[in-house]
């Protein structure tokens, strides 16, 4: 059994995981490449191994750096079968189809560049059609339901508190007598998020498959006050007679966003500025929220018994038309919400446009901001950016609210893994840039005294069913030391305990090693 690292390996983007067993060929996540473009460019190439010699996607979630080439996947010959939640199902209905939408808009742009300056044309990875053609091929998978996918290999889904349907996935491979459990951790969420529920825990699994995309990160902010921090840039702005606008990806953000403005509301704490919803998208998904109430946490099903909705109010005002939005550009004193998050593509490019230049405006950050994005250059404290060829000076109030990350901090992510009742054999992380995943993986090492890898892009990793069940006396003292050394750790570390801690770990590798020499009988 082998697992190849096609995406989401030294960058954020792009999550696709392949495995193959003796008897099936499953690809974990088919997502976009974003950021870039260099990294971009990657959906233009051809896939690692023929679609149609693929026999099942298991989808962690619905964003489009975890979803977005399953179109081009389906395009090019995938005949199989799709397993996500419920929920993601329903939500890659809207996405995909929006993204076949953007990549056609994109390159007709591109198309009229090229024919000017007399380049050969280009064509879209996928168009809305070929979106849409991908849908039937999606198979429901409840959470924490066991599925039996092929002869070899099952399946769960489990709720990873990342966005409405996301999913951590379990998998377990026989091969021949022996059986491995891989778990791919898919976007690990942030705790005490709105609507979703916290981020389950795995007790065992012989490979975890990680994400990074914090590893070297904690959120500045208290993540139980992020309300508060919305409330008083919403009245700075205001009392500067500007626009706030917000750039929020379509699925989760949006909504948390639209849960706490409704608080703010309700508790009279808002000042006369109308909120817009600009994006088609985000409207349709968060009609997908009100459909599963089944993915809320208590206070959000609290609230619903009460009589309200955490995602509708009346005083929101969601625009649909073109027109509807471009009217937009002519106001102030307004709260627009519009996508995407990262300011890539769609309508909040003109927002920002419009916006940036002016010093009584403010633009709001709520999500992560991958390298090489619009957003990314403009949260960095880019003096002027390119939008549409233009050249726009940025003079606006630029504002960053990390809390509404729905990813789990550097703190997260560890306390994540240290909750393996039996630590893995192995970590492999991914989803991260270098300096994230490099910082997470010694932290990881340090801590809990785990093998950490991060693989690079396409590398392939030989996974041996005979190790799976390590000694038990190895295991005994691996675990008899590891508690030893978090004893140190937390008690703080200084030169004396970093002596003790070294010494430690020089024991266990003794300790390991004789066992081996012993049972391979050198």
């Amino acid at each position: 059994m082998r697992i190849q690292f096609l995406g989401a390996a030294g960058t954020v983007t792009g999550s696709c995981f392949l495995l193959d067993t003796s008897q099936s060929r499953i690809l974990i996540d088919c997502g976009m490449f974003q950021g870039s473009k260099e990294v971009r460019e990657r959906n233009y190439s051809s896939f690692y191994v023929p679609p149609r010699s693929i026999q099942y996607v298991l989808l962690t979630h619905a964003h489009i750096d975890h979803s977005g080439l399953i179109p081009k996947l389906v395009k090019h010959g995938f005949k199989g079968k799709i397993y996500a939640t419920p929920a993601t199902i329903e939500l890659c209905e809207v996405l995909l189809p929006d993204s076949g939408y953007i990549q056609e808009m994109e390159v007709e742009r591109k198309n009229r560049k090229n024919r000017r300056a007399g380049r050969p044309m280009i064509e879209p990875v996928y168009n809305v059609d070929e979106a849409y053609k991908s849908l039937p091929f999606f198979q429901p998978a409840g959470y924490n339901q066991i599925i039996r996918i092929s002869p070899d290999v099952r399946v769960r889904f489990v709720d990873a508190g990342h966005i409405l349907g996301s999913a951590m996935i379990e998998v377990w491979v026989q091969e021949g007598s022996s059986e491995i459990k891989l778990v791919f951790s898919g976007d690990i969420g942030n705790h005490n998020r709105p609507i979703v529920n916290d981020p389950s825990t795995i007790a065992e699994a012989d490979y975890v498959i990680m994400e990074s995309t914090y590893g070297n990160r904690l959120h500045q902010q208290h993540c139980d006050k992020e309300i508060e921090l919305l409330h008083e840039i919403i009245w700075d702005t205001y009392k500067k007679g500007g626009n706030l606008i917000i750039p929020a990806f379509a699925v989760e953000r949006t909504q948390d966003l639209l849960y706490h403005l409704i608080l703010l509301m309700e508790e009279q704490r808002m000042p006369p500025m109308q909120v817009y919803i600009d994006s088609p998208l985000a409207t349709a998904a968060t009609n997908v929220f009100q459909r599963h109430r089944d993915c809320y946490d208590q206070e959000a099903r609290e609230l619903v018994q009460r009589g309200g909705c955490p995602v509708i109010h009346p005083s929101l005002k969601f625009t649909l038309s073109a027109e509807e939005s471009k009217s937009l550009n002519q106001i102030s004193g307004a709260i627009i919400i519009s996508a995407s998050g990262m300011c890539e593509a769609g309508r909040i490019r003109h927002h920002l446009k419009y916006n940036l230049w002016r010093p009584e405006s403010t633009v709001l950050f709520i999500g992560y901001q991958a390298e090489g994005t619009l957003g990314r250059l403009i949260l960095d404290g880019q003096k002027s950016v390119r939008i549409f060829g233009d050249e726009i000076t940025v003079k606006a109030d630029i504002r960053n609210i990390e809390c509404y990350s729905s990813h789990a901090d550097q703190a997260g992510l560890l306390s994540w893994i240290k909750k393996f009742s039996s630590p893995p054999r192995e970590v492999f992380l991914v989803h991260g840039e270098p300096d994230a995943s490099e910082s997470l993986a010694d932290l990881i090492r340090v801590e809990t005294g785990q093998k950490v890898t991060i693989p690079a892009w396409q590398q392939i990793v030989e996974l041996d069913p005979l190790a799976t069940e390590p000694d038990a006396a190895v295991k005994q003292a691996y675990r008899s030391l590891s508690g030893k050394i978090g004893n140190l750790l937390s008690a703080g570390v200084n030169p004396l305990h970093r002596e003790e801690i070294l010494n430690r770990l020089a024991e266990l590798e003794a300790f390991i090693e004789e066992r081996t020499v012993k049972t391979s009988g050198v």
